[in-house]
């Protein structure tokens, strides 16, 4: 069975990491100075609220943005929120800096859509920061005090949801875009075909015709037969140069495409795939070149290496794109040929042909390993 992908490089598409929320535990050190100065008491009790408070602050973004369990992360949340208005009355003072803490949580975990109505983080947050304004009005606190409660627990996660939620729509007019991308790929794919059959089809009625005419010829009328057999061939050589002008154009389907082709067909094929691909869009001809590689290093994991484990990574850096393809396998002598067989063979003249260089044979410790490097010209970067 297949493990998840990785895409290393594009954390900004997947949100912010969740360690990124765990330095605002600084905000509760007003808290802790009161218990380590003994001013606030019992001290050990409101000492160990605070490490319980911690650990369901971090427990809970977390469960939200690492293990993505909505659940989980909803009950510490709760948790959390029950640990702060305990803390805040039964010990008040510096404790009230932990709401805009449990805000930013409510920021993070609280989902956003709630459609026709307003924003559900907005109203949570508004909701706390009154009750903490409230607990603070009722332990005397000065009005001072009472507004900063109200308006850093409103703001801080207000400021936190609004923040996560402009990166969801970012991925989404990303995703939204990448679709696009492959929708029209796919229609210039089936035009293509289309094309193809159209320019093909009419040709190869009148070979298969004339093929019939020379077997019925060939007794009787040998003459006539060989001319028929002279058209046979002379349609052909035009049928064959009127493809070759047709296919100029035509491109491989690029890296994206041959990575989901390759998870599909490596997971069909009963192994573990690991991809790791960065950097930003490729040239439409270096997408395509690279895309030639995954796709022949693929078919060569699948056919000869007998192992378990391939690995696939695209990097693409200023000045240069890569693709590289690995397995845990027995490097096969079958495609250990100093040609590489004639699809790595051909691959190796492609890559040379743009000033780039292609490595292939067998890993240190065991299995294969086919690694491509091409250029990028920064005017090829600018255009992509």
């Amino acid at each position: 069975m297949a493990q998840p992908d990785r895409h290393d490089g594009q954390d900004l598409e997947e949100g912010p990491p969740f360690a990124a929320f765990y330095p605002w535990l600084l905000i509760g050190f007003g808290a802790a100075r009161g218990v380590l100065r003994g001013t606030t008491h019992p001290a050990w009790l409101a000492g160990a609220g605070l490490v319980l408070f911690a650990a369901l602050y971090m427990a809970a973004i977390w469960f939200k943005i690492k293990l993505h369990r909505e659940r989980a992360a909803v009950a510490a949340l709760t948790a959390l929120g029950a640990m702060t208005i305990a803390m805040t009355i039964g010990f008040s003072g510096d404790m009230f800096v932990l709401y805009p803490l449990l805000s930013i949580v409510c920021g993070v975990v609280v989902p956003w859509s709630r459609p026709r109505r307003p924003p559900l983080p907005a109203v949570v947050v508004v909701v706390l920061g009154c009750v903490g304004a409230l607990i603070a009005w009722g332990r005397h606190a000065g009005a001072g005090n009472i507004w900063a409660v109200l308006y850093g627990t409103v703001l801080s996660g207000f400021i936190v949801a609004m923040i996560l939620r402009l990166i969801s729509v970012i991925r989404e007019l990303q995703e939204t875009r990448l679709e696009l991308a492959h929708r029209a790929v796919d229609e210039e794919r089936l035009r293509f075909a289309r094309d193809l059959h159209d320019l093909l089809g009419h040709t190869l009625s009148v070979m298969v015709i004339k093929a019939q005419a020379v077997r019925r010829l060939a007794v009787h009328d040998p003459v006539r037969a060989a001319e028929q057999a002279a058209d046979i061939e002379t349609v052909g050589r035009q049928a064959l140069t009127e493809v070759r002008e047709s296919v100029t154009g035509y491109r491989g389907r690029g890296t994206i495409r041959e990575l989901d082709a390759a998870r599909t067909a490596l997971a069909d094929a009963g192994f573990t795939v690991v991809v790791r691909h960065d950097g930003p869009p490729l040239p439409t001809e270096s997408d395509a070149l690279l895309g030639w590689v995954i796709r022949e290093g693929v078919t060569n994991v699948i056919r000869h290496s007998g192992g378990h484990q391939c690995e696939i990574d695209v990097h693409h850096r200023k000045g240069q794109a890569s693709a590289e393809v690995r397995d845990d396998g027995n490097g096969s002598p079958a495609v250990q040929l100093p040609s590489g067989g004639n699809g790595l063979g051909g691959l190796r003249e492609r890559i040379a042909a743009v000033g780039g260089t292609m490595e292939a044979g067998s890993r240190r410790g065991g299995g294969y390993r086919l690694v491509a490097r091409i250029p990028v010209t920064a005017r090829e970067e600018v255009t992509a």
